[in-house]
């Protein structure tokens, strides 16, 4: 997918057409003709692979796909997120998650990043029960996630998806504590942490692999495609995701049926993700609720 999806992409960012499209589901979200075509294209390559599932992704409501009525399997996709910067050839993402209804809980992930060396973040549940976490290069480097960060907050990287002025930028400038802590002099008394700017699921899978130390989502919440496929792999690569009171967010996202499977894509979750439970809860004693 990521290579049939990466030269259409440079070529609307070298051209300038980035084929925007009315977005009658989101309609604050840029929509491309190519998040149109990954859709599309997905749906038809799953089904070469899995026999009947129930496809719910971003761009279209809930379907069964194959001969059975209710299959076991919601696969959810968000089929090109950051689709705004990835018309423009900064970066571009990819999200697949295969979620067991009956386990009532994720058994594979799948993060793909287009444009970048680090291609594929990917878990998956092995036949001892055991959740597993790794990366791959693009020249085939498999790598292993099972030490997230460790760092205090004063020593932190921290991500948020802070692009939109007003929803999201303006409501990070307001957490004032928050933004004195992550300031703080570390131990040998040099300002280190820092804040950073990150996507979806991408964010949590960086996180995973220790290349930032937590993300935090405390303004408009995440929609579960972009947080669930990152959810998994953080978690099984040893991290925490909780919600802004300190509870664990389950991996059990209630798909029970295509009614809860549209209501779920209705939702939107505010969290901590973060490579360790200590700078969770740093974190939120520092967040002022909004």
């Amino acid at each position: 997918m990521i290579e049939e999806i990466r030269p259409r992409l440079i070529d609307a960012a070298l051209t300038g057409h980035r084929a925007e499209n009315e977005n009658t589901r989101h309609a604050d979200n840029f929509l491309s003709e190519y998040d149109l075509w990954m859709h599309d294209r997905y749906k038809t390559v799953l089904a070469e692979h899995i026999p009947s599932f129930v496809y719910a992704s971003e761009e279209a409501d809930p379907e069964v796909i194959g001969d059975e009525t209710d299959p076991d399997l919601c696969i959810l996709v968000d089929p090109l997120d950051t689709s705004e910067l990835a018309v423009r050839g900064l970066c571009g993402y990819t999200h697949v998650l295969v979620y067991s209804r009956a386990l009532a809980r994720p058994l594979a992930a799948v993060v793909g990043d287009i444009f970048h060396h680090i291609q594929i973040y990917s878990a998956a549940r092995d036949n001892n029960g055991d959740d597993r976490a790794s990366i791959t290069t693009a020249d085939g480097r498999e790598q292993i996630l099972d030490s997230p960060s460790g760092a205090t907050l004063s020593d932190a990287l921290v991500t948020n998806y802070l692009m939109r002025p007003e929803q999201r930028f303006q409501p990070l400038a307001r957490q004032q504590r928050f933004i004195e802590a992550l300031s703080a002099p570390s131990r040998d008394g040099k300002a280190r942490g820092r804040i950073g700017v990150d996507f979806g699921s991408i964010g949590l899978c960086h996180v995973a692999a220790g290349f930032s130390d937590a993300m935090v989502e405390f303004a408009k919440g995440f929609a579960i495609w972009d947080l669930s496929p990152g959810h998994y792999i953080l978690h099984a690569a040893g991290g925490i995701v909780t919600d802004l009171d300190g509870a664990s967010i389950p991996l059990d996202y209630n798909l029970n049926s295509l009614r809860d499977i549209r209501s779920a894509m209705a939702r939107r979750q505010k969290f901590i993700a973060a490579g360790n439970a200590a700078l969770a809860n740093e974190i939120r004693g520092t967040l002022t609720p909004s």
